[in-house]
């Protein structure tokens, strides 16, 4: 009968509880359990940042972040509150389906283990991308496909990580929000290039900044690079690097890394623009009280940032939570310029020409006649011999028309984009079989491989990345002969692209081009540059020779 007794309080207790959670805040700290580096019960103490955030109702929320700063911790207490509470369907969107797996594995399941709330919440877990709590829904999805985005009705959206996203998938995920009585976004994001990604909403945003009073001039201020950071040490070998700190960046006062949770537990956001519909926040790792978070950690970061463009992209990006562009990352238009000349009207004479078309609203395409050399150098391949003579760019509503130009420009092969209408683009590459192919951006291929699809797939795969450099290249090195009418559209496109340096999941560094616009004919012209694979493949090379130019 006692035990009975204990088991009805606890249940009213409980219940009680519950009831009385009205913020998110409020449920995380008696909800949410946490593992390594501090784990216990949820607490604001190693995140005040976070707490301002978690009981924000805004309709659109965008954090713009360092990374390991608890954004995505925040994010889930998010998604739980609005399940548990609000009783909301969710849909939680990561760049891939990898991304959703590891995430259900590695985030999901572990705040379940260590949380009692939750156990009991979500009823039916197993499977990966959807988990069920009584009546209501967490959906747990990737970007690129778009199928599995369509027919989720969610109150509230997830966007974590929105610079690894398909960026053109995310309209059609806003849309699952659409016939909701009440509706919340998230975007969050270590952001990468000015006006791409995370970036595009934060600033149309608040844009809030955490400032916190100074214990030695008692003034408001907050981290900011560089001022705030005193590096003492000129290598990352440098006995002294130990020995860099933080200061105010008004009185010069030392800040010590030690005793940043009392010292931020003052701090208040502060909005850049007050009154916006949405509200944004940023915060960099120099606020972490995490290893990450350090001095000594940062200045190593700057220190090898100086002559590598990986570390200077790692540094801005994901250690102070900035926008960054390494020189030279992009095409100009003084390039483009220098590129025009030696051009001849029409189709001209010689044997090879290629086409290169991007799908999209319309069908974009560029076609070069190619200047091959009478002798091959061991050890290069023809697209690094080959100078192309660009000799039409344009763009037309069908395929109809774009038939007509292929046959009148007598193209030797063609490449066209395979996605996102891989039907239209089938029927046009079969009207001219063997002589086009349809491209696809894929992944584990190094350089310039190509893999190349069956015979009736009509298929061609390549690495993105490296395939971009050679093409975008020409207009850096001026290998490449422009018309001198060359319609503004194609220089906007041609600017676009933005090489951006990363690390891979081993810390070797990679890179990969983003676009914050459109970029249909950099994309015609690197298809461009593909078909001249296909296009040698019919042994019609033999009676070109290279002209001057």
């Amino acid at each position: 009968m006692h035990i009975l007794k204990e088991l009805i309080l606890t249940t009213i207790s409980n219940s009680l509880k519950h009831s009385s959670i009205t913020t998110c805040s409020q449920w995380a700290c008696a909800y949410r359990m946490m593992g390594n580096p501090f784990p216990g019960p949820w607490t604001f103490k190693y995140h005040p940042w976070l707490q301002e955030m978690h009981d924000d109702n805004a309709e659109i929320i965008i954090g713009q972040k360092g990374a390991q700063v608890g954004f995505t911790e925040w994010a889930m207490n998010v998604a739980f509150y609005s399940i548990d509470i609000l009783n909301i369907d969710t849909l939680y969107i990561f760049p891939s389906s990898d991304d959703a797996s590891d995430f259900s594995a590695g985030r999901f399941d572990p705040a379940l283990e260590n949380s009692i709330r939750l156990k009991t919440l979500f009823s039916d877990v197993k499977n990966v991308g959807h988990k069920r709590a009584g009546q209501n829904n967490l959906y747990i999805r990737g970007s690129r496909s778009r199928s599995k985005l369509k027919s989720i009705p969610c109150g509230l959206l997830i966007f974590d990580e929105v610079d690894e996203m398909n960026q053109q998938n995310i309209p059609l995920a806003l849309e699952r929000a659409s016939g909701q009585v009440k509706k919340k976004t998230v975007f969050i994001s270590t952001p990468t290039v000015e006006d791409f990604g995370i970036n595009v909403y934060f600033k149309d945003s608040t844009q809030e900044h955490f400032y916190f009073i100074c214990p030695h001039c008692h003034r408001y201020i907050t981290f900011e690079f560089p001022d705030s950071l005193n590096i003492l040490g000129d290598s990352i070998n440098d006995p002294s690097l130990k020995f860099s700190h933080y200061q105010c960046i008004k009185c010069k006062g030392k800040l010590e890394h030690a005793e940043k949770s009392e010292l931020l537990k003052t701090g208040i956001f502060v909005p850049d623009f007050s009154g916006r519909e949405s509200h944004g926040y940023t915060i960099s790792q120099m606020f972490s009280s995490a290893v990450g978070g350090r001095p000594v950690e940062i200045a190593k970061s700057v220190i090898k940032a100086e002559n590598n463009p990986t570390e200077a992209t790692e540094l801005y990006n994901s250690k102070l939570g900035q926008t960054y562009e390494v020189e030279g990352a992009r095409i100009t238009d003084t390039q483009i310029t220098a590129c025009i000349g030696n051009y001849l009207q029409g189709p001209g004479t010689h044997r090879i020409v290629t086409m290169g078309i991007d799908v999209g609203n319309l069908f974009h395409y560029t076609i070069d006649e190619w200047l091959l050399p009478q002798r091959r150098t061991p050890g290069l391949d023809i697209n690094d011999e080959a100078i192309p003579r660009t000799i039409k760019i344009g763009s037309c509503k069908d395929t109809i028309e774009l038939s007509m130009i292929f046959k009148d420009y007598n193209v030797t092969a063609a490449v066209i984009d395979r996605y996102p209408e891989q039907r239209i683009a089938f029927q046009f590459a079969s009207q001219f079989r063997g002589r086009i192919l349809l491209c696809m951006y894929g992944r584990g291929l190094y350089g310039k491989q190509v893999q190349m699809g069956t015979e009736d797939e009509l298929t061609i795969t390549v690495d993105r990345t490296s395939w971009l450099d050679l093409s975008l290249g020409r207009f850096k090195n001026h290998r490449i002969s422009l018309p001198k009418d060359l319609p503004l559209e194609y220089r906007k496109h041609l600017r676009e692209p933005v090489r951006i340096y990363e690390k891979d999941s081993n810390g070797n560094p990679i890179g990969r081009y983003v676009s914050a616009r459109d970029d249909h004919f950099a994309h015609a012209r690197n298809y461009s540059e593909i078909a001249l694979i296909k296009a040698l493949s019919f042994g019609r090379a033999q009676d070109i020779t290279r002209s001057p130019r």
